[in-house]
């Protein structure tokens, strides 16, 4: 979990930093109101996003030493994945908005489309199949 965070703490931060980059780009101005909107919520759920991932610390130093492990686990588990449904998202909005600015609304909207279809499948699907599969196998011997 530990590595997870690190990787995601990162991610996010870059993420936040990359958009929070683009209002003070000379293009910026000539975004229509559709990409304005689009930006603006894609940095508040980056920051979010960056947020979360960071809350794990923030409990762990508070917590450390309580002999409460299990209770840190149990919710940097569950802030790990509101962060991760967060990260999917602004991927898949950063993703549509670049398209959009770039090649039209059109292509905007079905990048967008195409990056919510690939992030729900390897960050869904394939980990929910991987798990119905790990229950499927016999239990390892024990010693």
């Amino acid at each position: 979990m530990l590595q997870e965070l690190r990787v995601t703490q990162t991610g996010t931060q870059i993420l936040t930093g990359f958009l929070l980059t683009l209002a003070f780009q000379p293009r910026f101005a000539e975004l229509d109101g559709y990409q304005r909107t689009l930006y603006l919520v894609l940095v508040a759920v980056a920051v979010l996003a960056t947020i979360l991932a960071l809350a794990p610390v923030s409990l762990h130093r508070v917590l450390f030493r309580h002999q409460v492990k299990g209770r840190i686990v149990r919710v940097t588990d569950q802030l790990l994945r509101v962060t991760l449904i967060a990260v999917a998202l602004v991927l898949t909005g950063t993703a549509s908005l670049v398209a959009d600015v770039v090649l039209g609304r059109a292509a905007g909207l079905i990048a967008g489309a195409v990056a919510l279809v690939v992030v729900t499948l390897l960050g869904l699907a394939l980990p929910l199949s991987a798990r119905r599969a790990a229950r499927r196998l016999p239990e390892p011997p024990t010693r």
